[in-house]
């Protein structure tokens, strides 16, 4: 089953042609349209257990819907992700190429992963991080048309463009994280709740022995106070350095609640959820992946 989503950037465009390029090597590709938020969970859950696997064509927000959709279901069904939005955070994170004709075949002659979740007590499910401060901003700021044009490079300028006010502004404010019912406190920039470890095709990678497959959550607390802090904690998460920093806090647990003074916008894989507070929770193995060959 192709479950695709014609409102997303890509995926009107690239709808017949994945659809061809599946078909012809497949006996039966069936293909079901999204027509409104939430419809792809709806879709997945009626019809997603007499099929083998299920492609989704769409952003970040559509696969994460049919994810969370065979998460709550409980469906032993692989899901195989089609680049067709803008960040595609998912495909990149699990190095799915973003060409629909070099998907596919990358694909079905691949392997099949589990991995967790992090389930958010709105009842969504993320994949890769959730997060508040400058990766929320960047997400709320970012224009249409910068993204239409520049694709994820239009996250990458203005999540810069985030940081640099935060810190030349100093627009921190204040968090207590709860990990399994430990307090932590501090004056921050970010916060991030991730499962997988490398974003933006493993070019950042937030934190050491983040794993998809280990029962836990990781959360990444940024408190840079100057301009050289900043770059410090970047070029560390470049080299994927992470001796002891005064300005980087990481914890681990199953469960891990973020509440904000004052309230703050947040999002989870790419997507604004509300404003804080927060909880995640870890699903561990909840999802069945088709990802490139590992070997």
């Amino acid at each position: 089953m192709l479950i695709a989503n014609p409102a997303s950037r890509r995926g009107k465009r690239l709808l017949h042609h994945a659809h061809r390029v599946l078909a012809s090597r497949l006996d039966v590709c069936d293909v079901l349209l999204t027509e409104r938020p939430g419809h792809g969970a709806e879709l997945v859950s009626t019809h997603g257990e007499h099929y083998d696997a299920v492609f989704v064509l769409g952003g970040d927000g559509t696969v994460m819907e049919v994810a969370g959709a065979l998460a709550e279901q409980r469906l032993a069904v692989p899901i195989g992700v089609l680049a067709g939005g803008t960040g595609n955070l998912v495909a990149r994170a699990l190095g799915i190429p973003l060409s629909v004709d070099e998907a596919v075949p990358t694909l079905l002659g691949g392997d099949e992963m589990m991995i967790d979740l992090g389930r958010l007590d709105n009842g969504r499910r993320f994949a890769i991080a959730a997060g508040v401060g400058i990766d929320a901003a960047m997400i709320a700021e970012t224009p249409g048309w910068l993204k239409r044009r520049l694709g994820v490079l239009a996250y990458a300028i203005m999540g810069s463009r985030a940081a640099l006010r935060a810190i030349v502004r100093g627009e921190f404010f204040d968090v207590r994280v709860a990990v399994d019912g430990v307090m932590h406190e501090r004056r921050v920039a970010a916060v991030m709740i991730a499962n997988f470890g490398a974003v933006l095709g493993e070019r950042l990678t937030l934190g050491p022995e983040i794993r998809t497959d280990d029962g836990l959550l990781d959360g990444c607390l940024f408190s840079p106070r100057s301009i050289g802090d900043a770059f410090r904690i970047m070029w560390r998460m470049y080299r994927r350095d992470f001796r002891s920093d005064p300005c980087v806090l990481y914890v681990r647990g199953r469960e891990i609640r973020v509440q904000a003074m004052p309230p703050k916008s947040w999002q989870a894989d790419g997507e604004l959820m509300g404003t804080t507070p927060f909880c995640a929770v870890v699903e561990p193995l909840a999802l069945r992946l088709l990802v490139p060959h590992r070997g």
